[in-house]
């Protein structure tokens, strides 16, 4: 009888595993892929209308015009003509692999207890079998910069592709940036605590920017010492001020923004990246002058200011693009680990309220990459780069023309299949079967 039970067991636990777990990584590539006749958006802005790519042991060989070249194809052939292909979408500021189910703490590595943690990495609590990445990829969406959050500094980010067994294997660049969470000059009152509703100037506002400034001055002398003793978190900035590591400041508001810029010049900080910066169109010469790039919130959120014009979120890449700001998409906010998967019909959106549609591309391809430092090898579709790319029947920035049906990561075909589109046919079946009745 205990055998007996121990084997349903066994058994229950392997079918659990089966339905749950992700797919199986695609293995490497081994034959050249000819993709001929797509309309091919390069990412930097260029668009080749009847194209010719190939790709092979993971890198993208050729892009040219299927036209005018008489280039041999090689290996396998696919005919794309009437298709539209993308370099792969890369999804900044992310915390998708970090938390799979929020209600569920042991499923939440999101934030730990502390408030000055550039110690902590967010790469190795990066689940690369977490059932909402793998939702990414049918989108298009195949690369992100997996961030933790929390504290006054959360910690280091690290940039994975959406393909792996595991960390180690997802992982594209290690510790890119450190992440700082900038205090807010006006605080909202806390009715459970007996505070007055409503924002009200933060008294404390000067005292956590001054303890942020004497972290990174203590930081700086302990590295200037002996170290005797072991401190982790001010180990940690070490790459921090030799500029291996970028920072990133999440900031929304204009007087936060200004002293963060003070702040860099203060610290001597060689690339500093804003994060939100809902008020950075007003103050876009002070960017421009300091050289700092900015990943701009999501589109789809109202306006947070009373007097704010009903489009000022869906403008702000744009104004901010028109002053001669390097400019990435961000997706962060309620419900962000889902929501990510909508990321390229953020650049849509901001296609739709007055950039050039290639330039919106390069809001989530080349302009992130370059912001996170990555456009060496990702980015855009051009020889010697990672085949990282995929194959749409319709204009990917809209919703109706974003159905992916090819997608390769490093020249590997990745599936397509998620339990989004398991319940799709399963339901879709059904209504069909009751239509034939």
């Amino acid at each position: 009888m205990k055998i007996f039970r121990t084997t349903i067991l066994m058994l229950l636990i392997s079918i659990t595993g089966n339905i749950t777990a992700q797919q199986t990584p695609a293995p490497k590539q081994t034959e050249a892929v000819t993709i001929v006749g797509a309309k091919a958006h390069l990412g930097n802005g260029e668009v080749i209308e009847n194209s010719l790519i190939i790709f092979e042991n993971g890198k993208i060989t050729h892009v040219m015009d299927a036209l005018t070249t008489k280039m041999q194809y090689r290996g396998e052939i696919i005919n794309a003509e009437g298709k539209h292909v993308y370099p792969g979408f890369i999804a900044p500021n992310s915390t998708l692999g970090l938390v799979e189910i929020a209600a569920v703490r042991a499923t939440d590595d999101e934030d730990e207890i502390g408030e000055m943690l550039p110690h902590l990495r967010s790469l190795i609590a990066y689940n690369a079998e977490s059932k909402i990445v793998e939702s990414m990829r049918p989108n298009g969406v195949l690369i992100g910069q997996i961030t933790p959050r929390g504290g006054t500094i959360s910690g280091t980010s690290s940039i994975v592709q959406f393909d792996a067994w595991n960390w180690e294997d997802a992982a594209i660049k290690k510790d890119d940036g450190l992440h700082i969470n900038w205090p807010n000059s006006f605080t909202r009152g806390r009715w459970w605590l007996g505070e007055e509703r409503g924002m009200k100037p933060n008294k404390e506002y000067a005292d956590q920017v001054l303890k942020l400034s004497q972290f990174f001055n203590n930081s700086k002398a302990f590295l200037a010492g002996k170290q005797i003793d072991i401190h982790l978190p001010f180990k940690a900035m070490e790459t921090v001020f030799t500029g291996q590591k970028k920072v990133y400041i999440h900031v929304n508001g204009e007087k936060e923004i200004l002293d963060a810029i003070q702040f860099k010049k203060d610290q001597n900080l060689n690339e500093m990246v804003l994060v939100g910066a809902y008020d950075a169109y007003k103050v876009t010469d002070k960017l421009k002058d300091n050289n700092i790039a900015v990943l701009a919130q999501r589109p789809h959120l109202t306006p947070s200011n009373d007097g704010d014009h009903y489009d000022a979120s869906y403008k702000l890449a744009k104004t901010l693009s028109d002053a001669g700001i390097l400019v990435g998409l961000e997706g962060s906010g309620q419900m962000e680990t889902m929501n990510t998967r909508n990321l390229p019909f953020y650049a849509g959106t901001v296609a739709a309220h007055g950039m050039d549609k290639e330039d919106a591309l390069k809001l989530i391809t080349s302009n992130t990459a370059k912001i996170l430092g990555i456009d060496e090898f990702v980015g855009t579709l051009e020889g010697g780069k990672d085949a990282t790319l995929f194959i749409s029947e319709g204009d990917a920035l809209d919703m109706r023309g974003n159905r992916i049906i090819k997608a390769f990561i490093q020249g590997r075909e990745v599936s397509l299949e998620t339990h989004q589109t398991e319940l799709y046919q399963r339901y879709s079946n059904k209504y069909k079967s009751q239509k034939k009745k």
